[in-house]
């Protein structure tokens, strides 16, 4: 081997030697820097959506639309208003919200077409996502003042009788409310049906009119049979009646059609025909009394203080055209065994949406609710932008929770939203629970059959309220808008 390449072979070893005494030292030196630990980075915290809320504004910016805020329970408390629900302490069994289904009401829906009808009756009565899930309604028996014409199911020329009631006939409300009824059953077979007349047919009564006069006290009998014959056959179109009151709105008889009835009467037909046709026909059926104002809950009492009429009487019926909503539990309470209903409040023509929505929502809904009432009605569901049809001296004024133009027009007004804060959410089954009213902030918190928790708020005052809901010994914050009112559940 050449001297020369030796020598550099050598060189070469001996660099390498050095070199790796030279790294090791380097690597133990104590001078050298820590190393570096990288920052601990804490995990945002993930909060979870518990509640869905429900909102409509009274300047209809926002109607009935689902809010995307997340809100969850927590346990951190907000220095504000605080709302508590409290599943542990239960009222009434609620039956249901809804309308009146006049015949106006009828003929309206059975215009539009066939495709717009169907996707409507499913949005009111369905309980699907887009529904709003109606469950209670209210029919006339024979012509309420929302119908065309005024009439009965026995109507006869003047002087003629039918006391067998050989001539009594449903064809008038056969292409109209029954065919209508019987599309809504198809899509909700449990819906509550309560039916109450206007008039007993004109020969029955003291005057030779269906506007207003009394029911002769001869045909007390003959008129407790009509009823059953009613129910009978509405039972053989395939149509249940739930329950009947004797007479709409029995102290006012200035509309067409009406007719006068005193408590003492109504009593007196109650007990005497009414409820023993009932049971004789062997019919299931509620007999509910009174129907009318909220201004004189002693009318109902006094059918109620009448043990023999008390046994075959279900509950009482209001209205608020006049009166206060506690008078529910003037009643209630009096009589804790019979139940109260709230049948009917209407829209006005000349009403605005933001005032209506807090009215309403306020008296009819969470009002009715909180004084022991089993159902919420507003009056009417359907007429046309001239608020037709309706009967020569009956209500021009009223406004539909629907506006139907056309075959392919509908227009959803102030009570379609009324109800629909309750009815979508609230079915039948559900018992309201305890909830407090805060300030300008009015509740009705219910659970329905499935365990879900639902609770109404409406803002009565004049600027947004922040507000704490608590359940469960822990809160949730929300707002309302004034005149806002929301929907919020969990379960």
């Amino acid at each position: 081997m050449n001297l020369n390449f030796k020598t550099t072979i050598k060189a070469l070893f001996f660099a390498l030697a050095v070199f790796s005494q030279v790294k090791c030292s380097s690597s133990n030196d104590a001078t050298d820097p820590p190393p570096v630990t990288p920052p601990v980075v804490t995990p945002p915290v993930t909060v979870t959506n518990d509640v869905d809320f429900w909102l409509t504004k009274g300047d209809q910016s926002v109607l009935l639309a689902k809010q995307a805020t997340t809100l969850g329970f927590g346990t951190t408390v907000n220095t504000n208003a605080n709302i508590e629900v409290n599943a542990s302490q239960k009222y009434q069994t609620i039956d249901g919200f809804g309308y009146t289904l006049t015949g106006g009401s009828a003929d309206m829906i059975n215009q539009l077409t066939a495709a717009k009808k169907s996707a409507l009756l499913q949005e009111l009565f369905g309980s699907g996502e887009g529904s709003i899930g109606i469950s209670y309604l209210r029919i006339s028996i024979g012509a309420s003042d929302l119908n065309a014409t005024p009439f009965t199911y026995d109507d006869l020329p003047t002087g003629d009788t039918d006391l067998t009631l050989a001539k009594f006939s449903l064809d008038k409300d056969k292409a109209g409310v029954i065919a209508l009824l019987k599309e809504i059953l198809a899509i909700n077979p449990k819906i509550l049906i309560l039916a109450t007349p206007w008039s007993a047919p004109v020969w029955m009564k003291d005057v030779d009119s269906f506007k207003g006069g009394k029911l002769q006290t001869k045909y007390y009998d003959v008129y407790a049979k009509y009823f059953v014959k009613y129910i009978q056959q509405m039972k053989a179109e395939g149509i249940t009646i739930d329950a009947v009151t004797p007479q709409n709105e029995p102290l006012h008889d200035g509309n067409n059609p009406s007719m006068y009835m005193s408590a003492a009467d109504q009593a007196i037909f109650i007990k005497n025909n009414l409820g023993p046709a009932f049971k004789a026909a062997n019919l299931n059926v509620k007999i509910i009394a009174y129907d009318h104002n909220c201004d004189n809950p002693n009318y109902p009492k006094a059918i109620l203080a009448d043990a023999d009429a008390f046994p075959f009487v279900d509950g009482s019926a209001f209205h608020l055209y006049a009166g206060d909503i506690s008078a529910l539990t003037n009643v209630y309470s009096s009589y804790p065994t019979k139940n109260v209903y709230f049948t009917e409040q209407w829209t006005s023509s000349e009403g605005s949406f933001s005032g209506d929505l807090k009215w309403h929502v306020r008296n009819v809904i969470i009002g009715s609710m909180r004084n022991y009432s089993r159902n919420a009605l507003e009056w009417n569901l359907a007429n046309d932008g001239g608020y037709r049809p309706h009967t020569d001296g009956g209500c021009s004024m009223c406004k539909g929770a629907l506006t139907i133009n056309s075959s392919e027009s509908i227009q959803r007004n102030v009570a379609y939203y009324i109800i629909a804060h309750a009815s979508k959410f609230v079915p039948a089954g559900s018992v309201r629970i305890a909830s407090n009213n805060s300030g300008n902030l009015q509740t009705a918190a219910f659970i329905t059959p499935s365990g879900s928790k639902v609770l109404i708020v409406e803002n009565d005052g004049t600027t947004n309220e922040i507000f704490n809901i608590k359940f469960n010994d822990k809160w949730v914050t929300s707002s309302l808008d004034a005149g806002a009112v929301g929907t919020y559940t969990w379960k």
